[in-house]
């Protein structure tokens, strides 16, 4: 089998991964992307398409005066207790160099909405991609392709290759191997579908929850690992928590094309026409996938699994709880009163960051798959193929335990029972981690390091395996640093290719 030579080699095609690639062919490098996924995309094509940034052209246009310093400062405030463990270094970086990322982004015919407030940023400064985000792999892809980078997909990395102590290139599952002269660049994504790594960092019941993306699966931290690197806050993770199951088809907002022209128009009309035109197009987004509003649960809402059981109390991490009922899903139980309730502000269901507030008529209308409405528990139980019995004992548990304030069930302070017909369904709901914050330790040349925080030579990594310690909490920072970092581990390869022609 014949070994191929490159300068620079790229595990992972989203958009750290892309971003790497592209940086190091743009300084002349020869460069291979690695994809193990049958298309490009990786956690970036499966995200909101959030990106947090100061110092906008988007922001200039509306006279927002904003800088990377102030960015800095603010992020803290989203850590709060957790503030300590951050990276303040990598933080900086991520702040200062955003700005000419998103412009990076927009040469590359990127285009977004916005900016939109996210206390407790002093100004707004989350931008929306448009239409959706798979439009970061469209033209990320484009371009990489254009420059000659040379992209292999349903190919899985499985190891390092090493010598002399340095990193020299890759070996695949299928056993073919690649060498790099300069720098292999991991940007595999996070580990939120891995088991092993969550049970160790996490805990065993965690281990059980899936991701929102099946194939994060920690390679890269899994590989790094075997060399003497170490994964930093691998037990910090935006969840586990509630979502509502995706459509069996994608929706007309992710089916949108990522054509520069349509995008335009979208931010045209974002900006310019009523909110009655636009909403039911922004609601066929908003209730895709996301996730219920706690309140649901404080107001009176319960959880029940397939077999018409409640499992828990849903004030208390109910998400641990759903990976030990039946196919590990559930149903959310409301009655009229509750619906009511949930039809307008302040008591939304969902909410997507800068998009829209979803409220019970918004699912009723645009999610028909996951709305199930009777007149009665029997009829409710008989549409969602239920046992009625047990649906109408677990009802009258509940409702019994709410009148006489039972401390048992904890409820007394719920303020009625589930009595008032219709009653509704939503659901079913599963248990997710969206995205944890495990990644390889790095300097700020994104080289990884060992136990001794020494580099390890020829290996670098960028995005969610490369997040060195940062702490990315609150909307639109975890693609801020996929870019940031990818950008720059990719030219810092790129650099080593150079030093590597000099020996």
């Amino acid at each position: 089998m014949i070994t191929l030579t490159y300068d620079v080699i790229v595990i992972g095609g989203g958009g750290a991964g892309l971003a790497a690639a592209i940086e190091a062919r743009l300084l002349g490098r020869e460069v291979l992307l690695l994809e193990k996924n049958p298309a490009l995309g990786g956690s970036t094509a499966w995200s909101i398409g959030s990106i947090t940034a100061s110092a906008t052209p988007h922001q200039i246009k509306h006279g927002i005066k904003d800088r990377p310093a102030d960015h800095w400062a603010d992020m803290p405030a989203f850590a709060g207790e957790l503030a300590p463990r951050d990276n303040d270094e990598l933080r900086r970086i991520l702040c200062e160099e955003i700005p000419d990322a998103f412009r990076w982004l927009l040469e590359c015919g990127v285009r977004f909405y916005g900016p939109v407030a996210e206390p407790p940023h002093g100004k707004p400064r989350m931008h929306t991609v448009l239409p959706n985000s798979g439009s970061y792999i469209y033209h990320l892809q484009r371009r990489a392709r254009h420059l000659g980078v040379e992209i292999l997909t349903n190919l899985r990395a499985c190891e390092l290759l090493s010598e002399g102590g340095r990193v020299c290139g890759v070996r695949c599952i299928d056993g073919r191997e690649f060498r790099a002269r300069g720098g292999v660049v991991l940007a595999a994504g996070d580990f939120t579908n891995s088991p092993e790594l969550k049970a160790r960092f996490m805990g065993p019941q965690e281990a059980k929850i899936e991701g929102v993306n099946p194939t994060a699966t920690g390679d890269g931290q899994l590989m790094a690992e075997k060399l003497g690197a170490r994964i930093l806050n691998g037990d910090l993770a935006l969840g586990p928590e509630i979502r509502f199951i995706p459509p069996a088809r994608d929706t007309l907002v992710r089916l949108l094309p990522p054509w520069p022209a349509l995008a335009v128009f979208m931010q045209w009309t974002l900006e310019h026409l009523p909110q009655a035109i636009l909403r039911p197009f922004l609601m066929s987004f908003l209730t895709t996938a996301l996730a219920p509003s706690p309140a649901l649960f404080h107001n009176g809402a319960i959880l029940v699994n397939k077999q018409g059981r409640r499992f828990c109390d849903e004030r208390e991490r109910p998400a641990y709880h759903l990976p030990d009922q039946p196919e590990q899903l559930a149903y959310i139980l409301i009655d009229q009163r509750l619906a009511a309730l949930f039809s307008t502000w302040p008591n939304f269901v969902s909410t997507a960051p800068g998009v829209a507030y979803a409220y019970i008529p918004d699912y009723r209308r645009s999610r028909p798959d996951i709305y199930t409405e009777a007149d009665s528990p029997e009829e409710l139980a008989h549409k969602l193929r239920m046992d009625a019995r047990q649906l109408g004992a677990t009802l009258a548990e509940y409702n019994g335990s709410v009148q006489s304030g039972s401390p048992a069930h904890d409820v007394a302070h719920r303020p009625m029972p589930l009595v008032k017909a219709p009653f509704t369904a939503l659901g079913p709901v599963r248990a997710v981690f969206v995205h944890n914050e495990g990644g390889l330790g790095v300097d700020t040349a994104h080289r990884v390091l060992d136990q001794d925080a020494k580099p390890i030579p020829g290996l670098y990594a960028a995005g969610s395996t490369g997040q060195g310690g940062l702490l990315l909490k609150g909307h639109g920072h975890h693609l801020a640093w996929a870019f940031v970092s990818g950008r720059r581990a990719g030219r810092f390869a790129a650099f080593d290719a150079v030093s590597e022609d000099l020996h």
